[in-house]
């Protein structure tokens, strides 16, 4: 499915959030849809004796076609009314913990979380509460909605951040599959993702799946649904999550992404924890090469000699880092070093770059035969070179927000199970 022109493919996904003169005139369907359902006003839903009000479903129900653009039909208003629910009892729990755990959000914070809205929309927050008034939106629906998620986030991160141990080994694994993937094309994706509670099958989510893909088969933008349905992290963002190499992704993520063209959108798939739907925004060819920071220690032709080899091999076989180089090979006949620095592994000859392929910092490619005699190059450092490519801290920072958006995930659903929660 084509959810944008590609030559269009970036204006169309940062599309504006707010209401249109066009779906303004629909509005009016929301408060009938309630009424009929609710028949009057009174209380939706109860979360720890907390009330949700019918006022505060049809609000948010407002919110949501305003800022996802949505066709307000009366077939849609009954999932945008289930999804409405289902954030408000969220949020609920969400800003009871934070009472618990005594976390107050500033205003200010909020303030400049709306602001922050208003710059990706090229807007102002005036605009914004006009945009919202003019949909019969109080702005205290928005600012409800934003201090939940930035109490979340502290709660979240003050529980979880020390916590999180990302190991050399993890990191090391990552960059690995970056390596191999480094010459291969490079995708700019934004998801939604709609999570399976652990205690539920795939039915409620694949219905959610079919009203989200509904909306944008109308024409939403795929950053508006994104912000109200999906429950990634990456929803505070339009759902976009940057440019990615394939071994940076999930291998089913990165197999759907392989077969999309820029502008489309997948359909719904199954991830660990629930389905995913993706969007190619851009597709670009892999520039990166692997640059190794290397040491090379030569044994000239006229020092080579089956004892000489042999002392050269045993002293190797001690080092473990490139600090240690120098002080094993002292003893060596003839042997010395010489720091060759960063060195992308293309302008290697073949002989060198093929043992060097594939090995870690601290390791080396054993004795090699040479014109110049015999040498070896160790590994001091090792990374990739060119746009898009990830740091170590890149990789460490991405490990640990998957990590704790795993644990907040998991934190909502033990809350929901330990809550007490009447849909009316």
């Amino acid at each position: 499915m084509s959810i944008f022109e590609p030559d269009q493919k970036q204006s169309a996904l940062m599309m504006k959030r707010f209401l249109t003169a066009s779906i303004a005139l629909a509005l009016s369907a929301v408060g009938s849809a309630c009424a009929h359902a609710q028949q009057i006003e009174g209380i939706a839903a109860l979360v720890n004796d907390y009330p949700i009000t019918t006022v505060d479903v049809r609000d948010r129900m407002r919110l949501i076609i305003a800022s996802a653009g949505v066709e307000p039909t009366p077939e849609a208003l009954g999932r945008i009314q289930d999804q409405a629910i289902r954030s408000l009892v969220d949020e609920t729990l969400q800003l009871q913990a934070a009472v618990e755990y005594e976390v107050a959000v500033d205003p200010a914070e909020v303030d400049a979380a709306i602001q922050n809205i208003a710059v990706q929309n090229d807007t102002d927050p005036a605009q914004i509460e006009r945009d919202l008034a003019q949909s019969g939106i109080a702005v205290s629906t928005l600012r409800r909605q934003l201090e939940a998620e930035i109490a979340w986030q502290i709660l979240v991160g003050g529980r979880y951040n020390s916590r999180i141990r990302i190991s050399t080994q993890q990191i090391e694994g990552t960059l690995e599959r970056v390596a191999e993937s480094a010459s291969e094309p490079q995708y700019r994706l934004a998801e939604i993702f709609l999570e399976i509670p652990v205690s539920s099958d795939e039915g409620q989510a694949q219905q959610r799946a079919v009203a989200v893909m509904t909306q944008l088969s109308q024409g939403a933008p795929f950053q508006a649904v994104a912000q109200q349905f999906s429950d990634a992290p990456s929803a505070a963002n339009g759902g976009e999550i940057g440019w990615l190499l394939t071994g940076q992704m999930r291998p089913e993520v990165a197999q759907v992404a392989q077969a999309l063209q820029p502008g489309q959108l997948s359909r719904p798939f199954r991830v660990p924890g629930g389905l995913m739907i993706i969007a190619l925004i851009d597709q670009r060819e892999g520039t990166t090469s692997i640059m190794y920071d290397l040491v090379q220690v030569t044994m000239p032709t006229s020092r080579v000699n089956d004892d000489s080899v042999a002392a050269l091999q045993r002293a190797i076989s001690r080092i473990s880092n490139c600090d240690q180089i120098d002080a094993a090979i002292e003893d060596v006949d003839g042997a010395f070093s010489s720091r060759l620095g960063q060195i992308s592994l293309d302008a290697l000859l073949p002989q060198v770059a093929d043992p060097l392929s594939g090995l870690a910092v601290g390791e080396n490619t054993g004795v090699l035969e040479s014109a110049a005699g015999r040498q070896v190059y160790f590994v001091c450092d090792r990374a990739i070179g060119g746009p898009g490519v990830p740091s170590r801290d890149d990789i460490e920072r991405q490990l640990r927000n998957q990590q704790l958006s795993m644990l907040s995930r998991r934190w909502l659903r033990d809350l929901r199970r330990d809550s007490t929660i009447e849909i009316r």
